[in-house]
């Protein structure tokens, strides 16, 4: 197990060292594995969010084409967490999502399979940064406007 490897996953999954190394070693060096370790590990670490009370974050637009809107009411737990990229980039994506699919509901939103990974839903994709940012996020509400 390389040092570099290590690197490597903690910049791809924003793990700590000794769970970088602690995945390499299960993984038996394959990177691969390794993220799939680390993500299994934080989506339960996000489950065990899940009831926190989310006070701050985000409302994000999101307009395709000057013929589509969304509005999103995304949140978090902390206004340092609803600065960071991560969070903006979550929002941004989901808002992006909502205006190519317009999901009924937040629950039929989670159902799909995100827009730029078909091989990650949306309510995993909200969990993956819940294990990076390591606060409780969650969609509150959301708009879709089409002419």
């Amino acid at each position: 197990m390389l040092t570099s490897d290590v690197k490597n996953l903690r910049e791809q999954t924003g793990a700590g060292v000794m769970d970088a190394k602690r995945a390499l070693e299960e993984a038996g060096g394959d990177v691969v594995k390794a993220v799939q370790i680390i993500q299994a590990k934080g989506l339960i670490r996000a489950e065990k969010r899940i009831e926190r009370a989310t006070s701050s974050g985000l409302i994000v637009s999101y307009i395709h084409n000057d013929r589509i809107g969304v509005l999103l009411d995304i949140r978090c737990e902390t206004d340092f967490v609803a600065r960071t990229d991560d969070f903006r980039g979550l929002a941004h994506n989901i808002a992006m999502h909502i205006a190519a699919m317009n999901p009924e509901n937040i629950k039929s939103l989670f159902a799909e399979p995100f827009i730029k990974d078909q091989s990650l839903s949306v309510e995993n994709l909200v969990k993956g940064v819940i294990a990076k940012v390591g606060e409780n996020i969650r969609i509150e509400k959301f708009c879709y406007y089409a002419l």
